[in-house]
């Protein structure tokens, strides 16, 4: 029995030493940093039309994967290219009517004129971004601080406007609505260490197409979202 277990002993260890090192060679020098990510933010409404402010809280949730392209041969240094998908609420005091021959009509609600426990617009966006990407990573560490910049494209596959009223006899909820602007993009910026990253994106696309108005004024708002960004190897 004793010859046993010292032979067992001995078969582990060579087994654990040869797997040692094959890992050693197999150190991939050529590594990429694909990753997949999720995000969560908080939104926010810039260049508000007067007399609109938000209310209640404004959620993002984002999520997908990016191609990492080195440039560099420290690896350390490349791009980024990738496809995900986002959901975003917006809860302000911009109410959309749907009128007759599928236009829309824009109003301000006043609290002390109009009873109603929310108002909000949904946005489910199918995206792309496009990221210039620094690290201190290396073949062998997976911990390590990040700055990633750049763009991220959005395709607008459904909406929705939702108003509803606080004794619910007049709830208005409408989908699809035609006055949003289907293609939008802005400027993205997260960075961080390891898996926890703070994460900002600035729309440079107005959110609603230029008929979109207030007695006239056109309602040039944009997106705004900071929060946190996940990335997982």
């Amino acid at each position: 029995m004793r010859e046993i277990l010292i032979a067992y002993c001995f078969l582990m260890t060579s087994f654990f030493a040869f797997s040692q090192d094959n890992d050693q060679k197999a150190t991939d020098t050529l590594y990429k940093e694909d990753q997949f990510y999720i995000g969560v933010t908080y939104n926010l409404l810039g260049k508000k039309p007067q007399g609109v402010s938000q209310k209640g809280f404004s959620t993002g949730v984002h999520l997908g994967f990016i191609k990492d392209i080195p440039l560099n041969k420290n690896r350390n240094f490349g791009l980024g290219i990738g496809l995900g998908g986002s959901i975003n609420s917006f809860n302000q005091n911009l109410l959309i009517v749907k009128n007759d021959g599928n236009t829309y009509n824009y109003s301000i609600l006043d609290n002390n004129s109009v009873s109603y426990t929310s108002n909000r617009f949904y946005m489910n966006l199918l995206e792309m971004p496009f990221e210039f990407r620094w690290r201190t990573s290396n073949a062998t560490e997976y911990k390590f601080w990040r700055i990633y910049s750049g763009v991220k494209f959005g395709y607008l596959l459904s909406n929705v406007a939702s108003f509803q009223a606080e004794f619910n006899d007049n709830d208005i909820r409408i989908t699809q609505v035609k006055d949003f602007n289907n293609f939008q993009y802005g400027i993205s910026f997260s960075a961080g260490y390891n898996t926890w990253n703070f994460y900002f994106y600035y729309g440079l696309t107005p959110i609603f197409k230029k008929q979109a108005n207030i007695e006239g004024e056109i309602i040039e708002a944009n997106a705004i979202k900071i929060g946190l960004q996940f990335y997982i190897l």
